[in-house]
């Protein structure tokens, strides 16, 4: 009798990822895996207002870059073949050059600000693993956005702690943009059917 040894699973690079259609997009890249990314309309339209606001806020001070979602980075430096999609980014200006931005491929650069929004089918395990990642890279603040719950946890690699930000309380982003402010509840308002 044989047996039949199953074949090791193909491990993927950063390179590959980016031959895949759309360039792998929906898809991160650990340890050699294709991991797909756990989305939901909610989740895809609370990034969009962070995005909004983060953009609106640097459009009259040219600061540096904001990357929406399915932006790919491959700047873990104790994993060379890992590729991240953060939902929401911004490097600073004097971090990231325009020929650096124009090139083809994942960004290895590390971003400053990192917006993680929480999907209903995400794990906590997962989002803290981003977190912990992100962190140990080099980024200097994390947004886990809860949707459902409305809040806000602010993570910055100076502190221990991360801070609670609720629907009534405003976000700020220190150290990175140290004037930015939006009200909490302005990144869920949903859109309303206007009153006849």
């Amino acid at each position: 009798m044989s047996t039949t040894l199953d074949a090791p699973a193909r491990k993927f690079t950063p390179d590959d990822l980016l031959r895949l259609p759309d360039q792998g997009k929906g898809f991160e890249l650990v340890d050699g895996e294709l991991k797909g990314l756990n989305v939901s309309f909610l989740s895809s339209f609370v990034a969009g207002l962070v995005y909004f606001h983060l953009q609106s806020h640097i459009v009259s001070r040219p600061v540096g870059w904001v990357s929406p979602e399915d932006t790919s980075f491959c700047c873990f430096p104790d994993a060379p073949g890992k590729v991240r999609r953060a939902d929401v980014a911004f490097i600073a200006l004097d971090r990231l050059t325009a020929d650096q931005a124009t090139a083809e491929g994942h960004c290895t650069v590390v971003p400053d600000l990192v917006v993680e929004v929480v999907s209903p089918n995400d794990s906590a395990d997962d989002v803290n693993v981003k977190r912990i990642e992100w962190l140990a890279a080099g980024t200097r603040l994390v947004w886990v956005v809860h949707p459902l719950q409305q809040t806000i946890h602010a993570y910055r690699a100076d502190e221990a702690v991360a801070l609670l930000f609720n629907a009534a309380d405003t976000l700020t982003a220190e150290p990175v943009l140290p004037d930015f402010r939006v009200p909490v509840a302005d990144l869920f308002r949903l859109p309303t059917v206007p009153q006849r």
